[in-house]
């Protein structure tokens, strides 16, 4: 993924997922908003599972111009046919996911809030690095990504950003600046309206504009 002018939305599935439902509301967003990027983010380890959920999802996305990754699973990414993967490991499987999935992959990379594992992991050929939880929360050790994070990578380095976790509209408002990407997921599934829970949340950018 390129940097664009403007963030724009890098969507996140639940970490479970009604096939009989999650689909059409997924289609519903993606027909109203221009999104950059899909992450499959099941919680399952079920193989036959995620390979179905893989297979519904991509068909939806890959017909509106969307690319689908896939958190984790390097060997599956290739095997269904998917545009890539998210890694959560920072830097360390990097190389080895690159290697295994060609130049032409998506190759993405979590680093919670270091700078040193986010630098490592561009070093390490990653086309993108997200950072995180963004918003206040209770998992882990509490630990956020501050706005300085964001500040400094825009300033210093090319490989594009995502900001995730815990967004607020407020947060994006703050963060559009020096953010490329907006990683939305439980911010909004929880809503019986996903879609204008995102439009509230991404209010703060204006109005929606083309993936690149």
């Amino acid at each position: 993924m390129t940097a664009p002018e403007q963030p724009q939305i890098y969507l996140i599935t639940p970490p479970q997922i009604d096939l009989d439902t999650f689909p059409d509301r997924l289609a519903a967003i993606l027909d109203a908003r221009s999104v950059a990027c899909l992450r499959l983010d099941l919680a399952s380890q079920d193989e036959d599972l995620i390979a179905r959920s893989a297979d519904r999802l991509r068909d939806i996305a890959h017909a509106r111009d969307v690319a689908l990754v896939i958190a984790g699973h390097v060997l599956l990414a290739e095997r269904l046919g998917l545009d890539g993967v998210h890694l959560g490991d920072a830097a360390r499987s990097v190389r080895a996911a690159r290697k295994a999935l060609g130049a032409d992959a998506i190759v993405g990379s979590f680093c919670a809030a270091s700078r040193h594992d986010g630098i490592s992991a561009g070093e390490a050929g990653a086309d993108y690095v997200s950072f995180g939880p963004v918003g206040e929360t209770a998992l882990h050790d509490g630990t956020r990504a501050e706005s300085d994070l964001f500040r400094w990578w825009s300033e210093m380095i090319e490989v594009p950003v995502i900001a995730e976790g815990g967004l607020t509209a407020d947060l994006v408002a703050t963060l559009a600046p020096i953010t490329d990407f907006f990683g939305i997921g439980a911010e909004i599934w929880g809503h019986d309206d996903p879609l204008a829970a995102l439009n509230a949340l991404t209010a703060p950018i204006g109005p929606d504009r083309p993936a690149s």
